[in-house]
């Protein structure tokens, strides 16, 4: 990814905090945490990733909820992030956190074991 790309990511990455956090009414939307952006080097396609907590249930609505929200989402980037075309957006449910926390848990049981 070039160095504008990166940049243009990370203030996505801000902005989308705001908006989901403040600007969405959409009770599915819990507490959402943007991880998160990858943009193709052409600025066209942006893929976000995002962690929420609760069930499995929960979160694909919280997925649903915000798929039905992206026009209105991309149409508030476009006016905050000033770029000549606005990127495509795709969300993608983040698992690296929960995979990152199953790990940690299989260590610590692991290390009690030794200690037994």
């Amino acid at each position: 990814m070039s160095l504008r790309a990166n940049r243009v990511a990370e203030q996505m990455k801000k902005e989308l905090g705001d908006i989901i956090g403040r600007k969405l009414k959409d009770p599915r939307v819990g507490f959402v945490t943007v991880t998160a952006v990858e943009l193709t080097g052409d600025l066209q396609q942006a893929t976000i990733y995002f962690t929420t907590l609760g069930t499995e249930e929960e979160r694909n609505e919280t997925l649903k909820a915000l798929e039905k929200a992206k026009g209105f989402i991309r149409s508030e980037i476009g006016h905050r992030i000033r770029l000549r075309r606005t990127p495509e957006i795709t969300f993608k449910f983040d698992t690296s956190i929960e995979y990152g926390n199953k790990i940690e848990q299989l260590l610590r049981s692991i290390k009690e074991n030794e200690e037994a």
